[in-house]
């Protein structure tokens, strides 16, 4: 991994967005995440890596309770967001999910026109309060997810008749649309050719100003080049976590220091 580039950026803020203590998730009888303890800062891109069916998916969809959507799927422990209990049966998850966005592996845009699909949240949420604002809204989504340029002529037109990556960036539009404060992105760039992964990563960087980002990642040099803070995950465990850099350059699980060396995984 020696050739792998190590892009030394500030670590963002010190503000703890998420806390999860003692978090458990079982599939019906099978234990998929075991006694994960960890802290997500603000304003910073969080990475997840592990070999397939480690857990990290799993675990990154405990923190919009997306897992709530699987019949099977018992969570168990504390997750905290801004020190208030996520998993409280007084909160509503609707409410939550636009404060915690996400991005799937696929681009999924809705069968609806490139400005209803960044619409559509503002809407349902209540947002706007007129036409004026709802555009506006719209705009500057278009713009933080760098795709204003592209689609800014044709936005009634359908989401789904762009490319693979204006497919991703317009559903990360939709996503930050919600103003939420925290994005987790799972293999957002999986689906997509170099040259389109290369315009995603650019944007999460340029995203974490605003944004706690996390990130589910199969590409260990995605995950050296985006993100400040690394979560290695194995067997259901978080092993290790760490700045990026010290995971990738001196990992103290010997686990942890496999992985990147490409002997397990």
């Amino acid at each position: 991994m020696n050739d792998m580039q190590l892009t030394e950026r500030t670590v963002g803020s010190t503000e703890i967005k998420i806390s999860a203590r003692g978090c458990q998730v079982y599939y019906g009888s099978t234990h998929a995440i075991k006694d994960v303890d960890v802290d997500i800062n603000d304003k910073t891109v969080t990475a997840f890596i592990g070999p397939s069916g480690c857990g990290k998916s799993t675990f990154l969809r405990c923190l919009n309770r997306m897992n709530d959507t699987i019949d099977v799927a018992r969570v168990e422990g504390d997750i905290r967001l801004d020190g208030e209990d996520i998993y409280d049966p007084k909160v509503d998850v609707v409410q939550l999910r636009a404060k915690v966005g996400m991005v799937f592996q696929k681009p999924n845009p809705f069968p609806k026109s490139i400005y209803d699909n960044v619409a559509y949240g503002p809407r349902i949420h209540g947002l706007a309060s007129n036409k004026a604002e709802l555009d506006g809204i719209v705009e500057s989504s278009l713009k933080r997810a760098a795709i204003w340029n592209e689609v800014k002529d044709r936005l009634d037109a359908p989401g789904t008749g762009l490319s693979g990556g204006q497919q991703q960036r317009l559903c990360i539009a939709r996503a930050v649309a919600t103003s939420p404060e925290v994005l987790l992105m799972d293999e957002p760039c999986s689906a997509l050719d170099p040259i389109a992964t290369a315009q995603v990563e650019e944007l999460i960087d340029e995203l974490r100003e605003n944004f706690s980002v996390v990130i589910v990642t199969h590409s260990m040099q995605q995950a050296a080049r985006v993100s400040q803070k690394t979560a290695f995950f194995h067997l259901g465990n978080l092993v290790e976590f760490g700045d990026t850099g010290q995971i990738f350059t001196n990992p103290k699980d010997p686990r942890t220091e496999s992985y990147i060396t490409g002997r397990i995984g």
